[in-house]
């Protein structure tokens, strides 16, 4: 296998609990798919019995039962074809809300489909070409049915990034979003691209099928039209309008639930997904603890965990982690593996259309939060400016940003030189006045996380951002000082202009961040010699290489930046200050929207919580005063 798709997917295709269950369906040996040749067929007695109870059969001697049959359970129902049944005694099946019905097969119709033991099949219009594992559920259903070359949704081509092609996505039940991303940006490499062609491809013939599965402990119930479609452990389909060629994964604790009228096509949804109250997902992937709700629509795109999309609609696009979609709002064609980000109301991201073609896109970067109402026009590429802000009712040009944390906002004056369509950036702008929004995401991410598959990176400052920040904290120091600047000054401006005041507040802001990040990695390796009884070596940290390649890296910038021209005690009692410095700037950070609140809303301070009682605000203090003493003690330790 290609090394670089080694190391995105392992291997999948031997450890993957689908394709393991799907294959020994396929494989069984004997009479049952479920039961082997442990299996028998139906006395004169039994017949007779079923009968009586009101059911039919074009041909009894197709219709094979496990043991602990009883044709007690079974009443009402038509068979058809080939069909086994299983252990039913009467033991009460779950349905929800409280509500639970003894198993059996009840006023449904079966046709070449086998009911594990435990199961519950009641009011179904026809159930055809499925196997139910044991403890499922198809209550009040028209049809859940099969073909005879099922593939589950897997092996769709997603044109995601360009509607008219080239960035093909080929999914799979289990892609995550770096394999959709290398997949989708990687196109020059031949040799990956033709690996995963082949891997997707061995991966749909291992949970291709000819018949459609229920796992032990699904449900389908109050739902017109299933078909061709794997319904994981304790998944569920409830009231949805259709789904169709789908995979929906699931667990114990992580059911995946199509309901409330939802339409799912072509789809796969993960371990602990959602579609719901009339949601569309159509040719597109749902990776774990991902939702779509409210009238929601994502068509051909990949959506990353812990992401919700709701009223919106997302087409052509790959979408990251903890995206918050929560409105109407569009995004299309969008490259944004990274999320962490935000799309607020009203925003038309979308704009890949230039009257000849929909083949433009946009690549979002981390944590880039879209205002109100923003108009963004393609193609634009903000990888290089994460967690920046595009403030309510801008219109952004074609463009490459490059500045991180930044504010993109409408001018307030226009100026000689500078094209009309020009924005104002503030550069840095969201760490100098709005780090309550950066800290509380870092933090809001690491406890909401749900997902148990993806690894993530929660961090903020680390070394990717960091290197992001000198980048543009050099081109802003490089300017040649005048008044106002644009991208023939600072490359990295994008289609946006920059006043004097703004690029000296920027390269500040940077400093102090480039600063706390290095530092901190100071702080940690000293309290680690200190910890190992090496205190003895903190005083040649500046010069002593070690094996930690993060701390290297902290290292040479402290050599780089001139932070090294202070004793490490020294440089201790100065990240003292700067956690304070950040406690404070995030209490003023929400004090600012309280002040103006409560200029505006009378009883403002009675229906909000003050900065000072907010709880994220009280956790930032509480950790600037526990990081204060516990530097003032390694300083001291170090200094005795």
């Amino acid at each position: 296998m290609n090394e670089l798709l080694r190391s995105l997917v392992g291997n999948l295709l031997e450890t993957s609990s689908v394709v393991s269950s799907i294959r020994a369906l396929k494989e069984a040996k004997g009479k049952s798919r479920l039961f082997g040749d442990r299996v028998r067929p139906l006395s004169a007695a039994e017949i007779a019995e079923l009968e009586s109870r009101g059911n039919r059969s074009s041909d009894w001697g197709r219709v094979l039962v496990s043991e602990g049959f009883t044709p007690a359970r079974v009443a009402g129902s038509a068979f058809h074809g080939d069909c086994v049944l299983g252990a039913m005694k009467g033991g009460a099946v779950a349905l929800g809300n409280g509500v639970s019905l003894p198993d059996g097969v009840y006023g449904s119709t079966i046709a070449d489909s086998e009911i594990g033991d435990g199961c519950l099949v009641s009011g179904a219009g026809l159930v055809s070409n499925y196997v139910l594992k044991g403890n499922c559920v198809v209550f009040g259903t028209g049809t859940l049915a099969a073909s005879r070359k099922c593939v589950f949704g897997n092996g769709r081509e997603i044109a995601i990034g360009i509607e008219t092609g080239g960035r093909e996505v080929l999914s799979y039940a289990e892609i995550t979003i770096p394999v959709a991303a290398a997949v989708a940006t990687k196109r020059g490499d031949r040799a990956f691209q033709e690996a995963y062609r082949e891997f997707v491809k061995a991966y749909v013939d291992s949970c291709g099928a000819p018949f459609g599965i229920v796992e032990r402990g699904g449900v389908v119930r109050h739902t017109a039209r299933v078909e061709d479609t794997y319904v994981g452990e304790n998944a569920s389909i409830d009231g949805a309008i259709l789904v169709q060629n789908c995979a929906l994964l699931g667990a114990p604790d992580e059911p995946t639930v199509v309901r409330d009228g939802a339409y799912a096509r072509n789809s796969c949804l993960q371990y602990g997904c959602e579609a719901a109250s009339m949601a569309i997902v159509d040719d597109s992937v749902l990776t774990e603890h991902s939702h779509v709700e409210r009238h929601g629509k994502v068509t051909q795109s990949i959506v990353g965990p812990n992401t919700g999309v709701a009223e919106g609609e997302v087409t052509a696009s790959l979408v990251g982690p903890f995206v918050g979609f929560h409105h109407q709002a569009m995004l299309i064609a969008a490259v944004w593996p990274e999320g962490k980000g935000n799309v607020a109301y009203g925003a038309n991201i979308g704009s890949n259309h230039t009257s000849k073609a929909p083949d433009q896109e946009i690549r979002c970067g981390e944590g880039l939060f879209f205002g109100l109402g923003v108009n963004v026009k393609f193609p634009s590429d903000f990888t290089e400016a994460p967690y920046s802000l595009i403030a309510t009712a801008v219109d952004t040009l074609p463009q490459r940003l490059e500045l991180p944390f930044s504010l993109v906002n409408r001018p307030a004056r226009t100026f000689d030189g500078v094209p009309l369509a020009y924005n104002e950036i503030f550069p840095g702008w969201v760490l100098a006045d709005d780090l309550y929004l950066v800290l509380r995401n870092e933090g809001k991410y690491k406890k909401r996380n749900k997902a148990r598959r993806t690894p993530f990176v929660f961090d903020v400052f680390r070394r990717d951002i960091v290197e992001k920040m000198i980048a543009a904290r050099d081109r802003l120091k490089n300017a040649a000082p005048r008044e106002v600047y644009t991208d023939a000054d600072v490359p990295g401006l994008g289609k946006n202009f920059m006043l004097e005041g703004s690029r000296r507040r920027g390269i500040e802001t940077y400093d102090f961040f480039i600063e706390y990040f290095a530092l901190q990695g100071l702080a940690a390796r000293a309290a680690a010699l200190a910890g190992a009884g090496e205190g003895g070596r903190i005083g040649a940290l500046y010069t002593d290489a070690a094996d930690d390649p993060d701390w290297e890296y902290r290292r040479g910038l402290i050599a780089s930046q001139g932070y090294s021209a202070r004793g490490v005690a020294e440089n201790l009692a100065r990240l003292a200050l700067m956690y304070e410095r950040i406690a404070r700037d995030t209490e003023r950070a929400k004090e600012r929207d309280d002040i103006r609140g409560r200029r505006i809303i009378a009883d403002y301070a009675e229906a909000n919580t003050l900065a000072p009682d907010d709880g994220f605000v009280k956790e930032t203090w509480e950790r600037a005063r526990r990081m204060k003493a516990e530097l003032d003690a390694l300083a001291a330790a170090i200094s005795g």
